[in-house]
């Protein structure tokens, strides 16, 4: 594990091995993080935080209290996570915080900003700058504002050639894994 002098990691933080936390990154008491995670230069990471093996979050990002990511989650340069859906500086809304999960290998791309209470689907693609506000389906291809599906994107990273909805077979040349596309779910054959 590799902890920058300049970093704040409070008494109690679970860190994996292998793990980097970088420049000016402060990590709370009670957060859990696992293996080889690479924490940017300037994330904060909150108490009631889980983050996965092989995690890497970017420069600026702020994981707060009940946000849970699974193995292998990239969270782009500045994309934002909230944990109150109706904030107001003068009342205290702390026990409404909402859970937000992203599920294994999902990728949130630069400054996009996943409201909370909502779980985005294992290896899911969020375009940059894209504002996601309800449930993502695992291997959705999501961007705009309010995000919208405009297609599929394989394990490897590569948008699948198959419409939002419909039939439809893909091999992946990369990793030889086929998909089935069923209406509007896509899923590994």
């Amino acid at each position: 594990m590799t902890i920058h002098p300049s970093a704040i990691v409070d008494d109690g933080a679970q860190i994996g091995e292998g793990s980097r936390v970088w420049h000016f990154v402060h990590v709370c008491g009670r957060a859990r993080i696992g293996k080889c995670v690479s924490l940017g230069q300037n994330v904060f990471v909150g108490n009631k935080v889980t983050i996965g093996d092989n995690c890497k979050i970017q420069n600026n990002v702020s994981v707060y209290d009940n946000v849970t990511l699974e193995e292998g989650v990239f969270c782009g340069p500045s994309m934002v996570f909230t944990n109150v859906y109706n904030p107001r500086s003068l009342i205290e809304r702390k026990n409404e915080y909402r859970e937000t999960l992203i599920k294994k290998g999902a990728t949130l791309g630069a400054n996009c900003t996943i409201v909370c209470g909502v779980t985005v689907g294992e290896y899911a693609f969020v375009g940059a700058g894209a504002v996601i506000n309800k449930d993502v389906k695992p291997y959705a291809l999501m961007v705009g504002v309010p995000a919208r599906q405009i297609g599929w994107m394989s394990e490897f990273g590569e948008q699948i050639p198959l419409p939002v909805c419909g039939q439809g077979k893909y091999t992946c040349p990369h990793t030889g894994q086929s998909y089935a596309l069923n209406s509007n779910h896509l899923s590994l054959k």
